[in-house]
């Protein structure tokens, strides 16, 4: 759940009442309550980078956000300090409301974030207040409303057709587990050899793991073996240029490049990268045939009505985009997601074994991307 945080671009802040913000229009574009207070009532009321904050008590909060019925609230922002006996009800207010929930503090700390997870805080966040959480305020926001909307009907949109529900096979997580586990355990010692290598060509760790989103936008920690330098994330929007699906578009891929290993690109061109996410099949993140889970900056594109029930589907490790047009740089963004949409209605067990059987040599591609 760890966000890294640019610099904040952070306008004065300036000392309101709600019903002063709300007579001058256009103020403010959010609202966030911080809990760092026991009081009951409001110790501060402040706009900054026009957001409108309020410092209140978790009581407090729980009135507020059960009051606004036409979610006007963005987000809440709490203290691991002020955790208190209603926190069972803030969790539950939130969620009824889709008002994110964030545990915060200015600097990373392991309590805090051991804390996020016990109350099952949406996120944690560490560091400034800047455009970075707002975004991901936004995007999870985005995300809670969706579900609550959705519920446990078949999804439907006002947009396009009505989405047809995705059924899947019976007994595809029985063939998972046991297909995962006598892979992992057949590969157990080519496993133990990439890692060596690997951590004999650069220093870092063996092991990349990214937030994904997956089914249902649930987000996890996907594993593949390490293919490029320490610090890779941090370089995306200098080569965002070279983005072969365009730099405005929601997929990222570069051909050939720069941030790759020489020992990560042979582990690329075999896909041998992956194997670990063989782990987050077993234990249930993912599925052996699927979409592919997405980083949370590509799925955060990807919201609007018409494409947003590709999540819907299982998250997969190979999948019909794979044995397709992997790596072929006239591959756009509207073929990958039609591909995904295809999948989602049409899977079966024999469609899945068709799709694995194409993986294997789809995987010795040529491309360097």
């Amino acid at each position: 759940m760890d966000l890294a945080i640019q610099a904040p671009s952070i306008q004065e802040a300036q000392s309101v009442t709600l019903d002063e913000a709300k007579r001058s229009a256009g103020v403010y574009t959010r609202r966030i309550l911080k809990i760092e207070t026991f009081s009951s009532t409001p110790e501060s009321n402040h706009i900054q980078d026009n957001t409108y904050f309020s410092t209140v008590s978790t009581k407090l909060a729980i009135e507020i956000i059960s009051n606004e019925l036409d979610g006007n609230i963005s987000a809440v922002l709490l203290n691991p300090d002020f955790i208190d006996d209603d926190i069972a009800k803030l969790r539950e207010v939130t969620r009824a409301q889709a008002v994110p929930l964030f545990v915060y503090t200015t600097k990373f700390n392991q309590d805090a974030k051991e804390a996020a997870l016990k109350i099952s805080a949406d996120d944690y966040h560490y560091g400034a207040i800047s455009t970075g959480l707002y975004k991901r305020i936004d995007f999870v926001k985005k995300i809670k409303a969706y579900k609550k909307q959705r519920g446990a009907a078949p999804y439907t949109t006002l947009s396009v057709d009505a989405v047809p529900q995705i059924k899947l096979w019976s007994l595809k997580r029985a063939f998972d587990i046991v297909v995962s586990a006598s892979i992992l355990l057949a590969l157990s010692p080519l496993l133990l050899l990439i890692a060596l290598i690997i951590k004999l060509e650069s220093r870092g760790p063996i092991f990349y793991i990214s937030k994904r989103a997956g089914t249902n936008y649930r987000i996890f920690d996907f594993y593949k073996f390490r293919s490029m330098r320490v610090g890779a994330d941090k370089e995306l929007q200098k080569l965002a240029h070279l983005n072969q699906y365009g730099p405005k578009n929601a997929f990222f891929k570069i051909k050939n490049d720069p941030r790759i290993t020489k020992f990560g690109q042979f582990l690329r061109n075999t896909s041998l990268d992956e194997i670990p996410q063989l782990f987050n099949v077993l234990i249930g993140d993912m599925s052996l045939v699927g979409n592919r889970p997405l980083p949370l900056y590509e799925a955060e594109k990807l919201t609007k009505d018409q494409i947003a029930w590709r999540f819907l589907a299982p998250a997969g490790i190979t999948g019909l985009w794979q044995i397709t047009k992997r790596g072929k740089e006239d591959m756009s963004e509207e073929e990958r997601i039609a591909l995904d949409m295809e999948y989602a209605m049409k899977n079966s067990f024999l469609l899945d074994i068709k799709i694995m059987l194409k993986t294997v040599p789809a995987l010795l591609q040529k491309e360097k991307v």
